[in-house]
């Protein structure tokens, strides 16, 4: 799969925490906006008053559209409510993203000063409020959805997320269904998660919500699944090609039951090793510049690796100088990606940034697969699951060794097949001689 855009071009509504007539501070949230990979909390950059609602939940407006107005003082808001476009009342909602003044639209002749308007896209993401907001229970989406379906009191609970909202692993936690790694279905590219056998944990079973449907019925594509689309679209303009190789993975396993005990997962391993063979083959690092007229080297080595979202879509958290971490710290930051990445709080450069990825479905038993190639990078590696083959020797002996097929899917314009097959044949030395320089 694709790696998805950076770049928002509209937001969906999601929820209103004010309501027209209520009290607004500046920097406390109003709204919240989902973007292309994100829940985002969007605050209000003026104090005054919420006015008006221009586009109510559930409503999507493209980038910079004014959405809502917010006036300074009680004796304006019968008047701009008079005279602003009729729209849908708004929900209560969490938090959400602070939007810049500015001018009124020209259609509200609105008195002095003029309305501030709230916009559809927020500039910079900022903090979730505490908890409880104006008497409404601050969480995510998820977890009020989890709450809702399992009949858990949201005001019971204690938040573990950003000044203390809750998130939906707290309503699980609450549920009993708390598990050691986070219950994410990582695979369908891009995603490195483990090489099947290793012991990393199961993914997520498909959800039977309105991501996916039923027998006989028709789901139109979410925010986050439309962006999905249309990077595979765009993937089908970049003349690609794939260099298939084995390695045997015998003492990457063995090293992997030593260091799993202190949290390094067969990701953190895979990533590590990946980023630490980039560094010796910027080419394979590089991508075609924008406007396609140059080759593009990244200064850092970000290895991003996709998680399937439960309520559809992939986003790719990136584990940033995946090269220079050491991998305890590279397997914390794993983890803490994953946990944000379900409750949709990840900042736009921990899931942007990625210079190659990896896609892994070896959980799922795959032997080998191609990935599709994720628009602005260069490469991805598809890594299948690892089995007990049988493996003939120089000398015609034969023994039994795991082993895994993996396949690189390049952009032609950027990578020769001898820069392809050079970094596969620096990886499989790596990961069949010395998989132990990776906890350096």
């Amino acid at each position: 799969m694709p790696a998805l855009s950076s770049t928002m071009t509209e937001g969906k509504i999601v929820e209103w925490l004010k309501k027209p007539g209520d009290k607004v501070e500046r920097g406390e949230s109003v709204l919240v906006v989902e973007s292309d990979k994100a829940d985002m909390d969007v605050e209000s950059f003026n104090e005054g008053y919420l006015a008006a609602v221009l586009m109510p939940a559930g409503g999507t407006a493209p980038v910079g559209e004014t959405i809502g107005l917010i006036v300074e003082t009680q004796a304006e808001i019968a008047d701009v409510q008079a005279k602003a476009p009729s729209g849908g009342a708004p929900a209560a909602a969490p938090a959400p993203v602070a939007a810049p003044a500015a001018a009124a639209p020209a259609a509200l002749a609105a008195p002095a000063p003029a309305p501030a308007p709230v916009v559809a896209a927020p500039v910079a993401v900022a903090a979730a409020p505490a908890p409880v907001s104006n008497g409404r229970v601050v969480a995510s989406p998820r977890a009020k959805k989890l709450a809702s379906q399992h009949g858990v009191a949201l005001e019971t609970l204690r938040g573990s997320g950003p000044h203390g909202r809750i998130q939906a692993e707290d309503v699980e936690r609450a549920l009993g269904l708390t598990v050691a790694v986070p219950r994410v279905a990582e695979g369908a590219g891009p995603a490195a998660v483990a090489a099947a056998g290793n012991g990393d944990a199961a993914p997520a079973p498909a959800p039977a919500g309105d991501a996916f449907g039923r027998p006989g019925e028709s789901v139109s594509f979410n925010t986050l699944q439309n962006a999905v689309n249309r990077n595979m679209l765009a993937s089908l303009e970049v003349p690609c090609f794939r260099v298939g190789y084995t390695i045997t993975t015998t003492k990457l396993d063995a090293f992997y039951k030593q260091v799993k005990s202190k949290g390094v997962t067969m990701t953190a391993l895979l990533a590590k090793a990946v980023g630490v063979v980039l560094a010796r083959h910027p080419q394979v690092n590089a991508a075609t510049s924008p406007d396609g007229a140059a080759m593009a080297y990244p200064a850092a080595v970000n290895v991003a690796v996709a998680v399937a979202m439960e309520d559809g879509g992939l986003i790719t958290p990136v584990l940033a100088n995946a090269d220079k971490t050491d991998i305890y710290s590279l397997a914390r930051n794993w983890a803490d990606l994953v946990s944000r990445a379900r409750s949709k709080q990840l900042q736009p450069d921990e899931y942007s940034t990625g210079t190659f990825t990896l896609s892994n479905l070896g959980m799922f038993g795959v032997d080998r697969f191609d990935a599709i190639l994720p628009p602005g990078t260069g490469a991805i590696l598809a890594v299948a699951a690892s089995r007990p083959t049988v493996v003939a020797g120089k000398d015609g002996s034969m023994r039994v060794a795991n082993q895994m097929q993996v396949n690189l899917t390049c952009d032609h314009r950027v990578i020769y097949g001898a820069h392809a097959a050079a970094f596969l044949k620096d990886l499989a030395q790596l990961i069949e001689t010395n998989p132990e320089s990776l906890a350096i």
